[in-house]
């Protein structure tokens, strides 16, 4: 069986209308769709390209927020993120990031796999309850980035190949970018019912709880963002309560190769030794720059043998917030300094010896010849972000958000006597503790940015000091001019960067 591939045969499609466009797959012309074995093969081949937007989904939900901008060991990378210094002529992604091309494969998907015969019904529902629920995330990613962007949900057809005009569309609506998703997100529900809701028992598959995931996420930006209100709230609260078979797990066995097929993660990235590797490995560090440095117990950092590079601070602030309270999340860094002594982590930015700080959760595997590989696998939505997604779904109905928010805390606390979170009735008070908690829980997850747009009240040009509480349509990305004068009749400037 040929694989599930896009050839280039209208290489000006690429540029149309700035969608990205990738022509019919020539598999379509061989009676690709007609085979349940074809509908297989497009179905695995949709997993492997989504792990190709990780870097963007961390890029565009976290740089630019609060965690980053500290010391490195070596050139700082995302600076233009981190400083938020971006505008019409100095943009941050192009071409949409690339997502359009990943939505034509998804669109193919949907509109064909239907089509062929099928020796059991449940696991092709199964299929398509993903691929509609993974382009739901898709736009949902788009619409928290540009806000509004171009809706398109049908593969290409012959006209469209011979006449590239008739690709033009323009950028849609906020309000109708979220209908879609939505209504892609009812679908996906739809389709898993009468199936387990999970593909092959594996958390590398989207599935049920995914979807309900995205579903409680996207109502609670609706509800929040875009003016929704409580309608949104209290359907994000039925979807994220909705959630079952997670569970928190203890944070010992949260994180590394031996443990990601936890009860915790609901939805992962897949990565595979002498398959594919992570980005992560920018976060951790060169051997030879640091092996003589030590760490705060006054262990040389040699013994972990990195061969990564360290282009990724977490500023001060973050480091002093994740000490403050005895808390286990204090070990998603691992601090080092230039010779030993007593050092207090709540009180580094006068520290001399201070040189930097390793992100601990994907640091990779130490492999059996002394090398450093990184393949372990990254979640996108788990069980902590479930309970947290909740607790501020009741906080914006006016309920009491603490059982959620002691859940996560309590897991994390080094001391059985933890401070629990008491809530007075203060809507302001709860949000500042939810982010309080995700941030310590999220760390190089992709969240940050996100929680802090989403929590309203303008609270992201509070958090984020580099961010002009003047310039609020820095909240979304611009396009760039050049992909402008490709189409200027259909393609405008995102709002506030004309």
């Amino acid at each position: 069986m040929k694989k599930y591939i896009y050839t280039l045969l209208i290489a000006v499609i690429a540029t149309a209308c700035n969608l990205d466009f990738k022509p019919k797959s020539e598999l379509t012309y061989n009676g690709f769709w007609e085979q349940e074995e074809g509908v297989r093969s497009a179905h695995v081949g949709l997993a492997a390209q989504f792990r190709n937007f990780v870097s963007t989904f961390y890029l565009m939900g976290e740089a630019r927020s609060d965690i980053w901008g500290g010391i490195t060991t070596e050139s700082a990378q995302n600076q233009i993120l981190i400083d938020n210094d971006f505008n019409a002529t100095n943009t941050v992604f192009t071409n949409w990031a690339g997502f359009y091309g990943y939505i034509h494969q998804l669109n193919d998907f949907i509109t064909n796999a239907p089509r062929a015969p099928f020796g059991n019904e449940s696991e092709r529902s199964n299929m398509m309850a993903q691929a509609y629920g993974m382009r739901a995330f898709i736009y949902y990613t788009m619409l928290k980035a540009w806000g509004d962007v171009i809706i398109t949900t049908e593969p290409l057809n012959e006209e469209q190949l011979k006449d590239v005009s008739k690709l033009r569309r323009a950028r849609s609506p906020k309000a109708d970018v979220m209908a879609l998703i939505l209504k892609d997100i009812e679908k996906s529900l739809e389709l898993y019912a009468g199936t387990n809701g999970k593909w092959k028992n594996n958390q590398v598959y989207w599935s049920k709880a995914a979807t309900l995931m995205l579903k409680g996420d996207a109502l609670l930006w609706k509800g929040q963002v875009l003016g929704g209100g409580d309608a949104d709230f209290r359907a994000a609260k039925e979807a994220l309560s909705a959630i079952e078979g997670y569970s928190l797990v203890s944070y010992e066995s949260l994180w590394g190769l031996s443990n990601e097929r936890n009860k915790e993660f609901i939805f992962t990235i897949d990565y595979q030794q002498d398959q594919a590797q992570h980005f992560y490995f920018t976060f951790t560090a060169r051997n030879t720059d640091v092996a003589n440095f030590v760490d705060l117990n006054g262990e040389k950092l040699e013994k972990y043998k990195f061969n990564g590079h360290n282009r990724n601070g977490v500023s001060f602030d973050i480091i002093e917030k994740l000490y403050s309270t005895p808390d286990k999340r204090q070990d998603t860094f691992i601090l080092f300094f230039s010779q030993q002594g007593e050092y207090d982590p709540k009180n580094l930015k006068d520290e001399k010896n201070y040189r930097g700080a390793i992100l601990a959760k994907f640091m990779g595997v130490l492999e059996s010849d002394g090398s450093r590989k990184y393949y372990e696998n990254i979640p996108i939505y788990r069980y902590a972000d479930a309970l947290l997604l909740l607790a501020e779904a009741k906080n914006q109905l006016g309920e009491d958000p603490s059982a959620e928010i002691n859940q996560v805390r309590q897991r994390a606390a080094k001391e059985s006597d933890f401070e629990k979170y008491v809530h007075n009735g203060d809507k302001l008070q709860g949000k500042r503790a939810i982010l309080d908690e995700r941030l310590k829980e999220f760390i190089g997850e992709g969240k940050r940015w996100w929680d802090l747009v989403r929590a309203g009240d303008d609270l992201v040009f509070e958090y984020v000091k580099k961010l002009d509480k003047n310039k609020k349509h820095l909240i979304y990305y611009p396009i760039s001019r050049e992909m402008i004068a490709e189409d200027p009749e259909f393609i405008k400037q995102t709002e506030g960067y004309e």
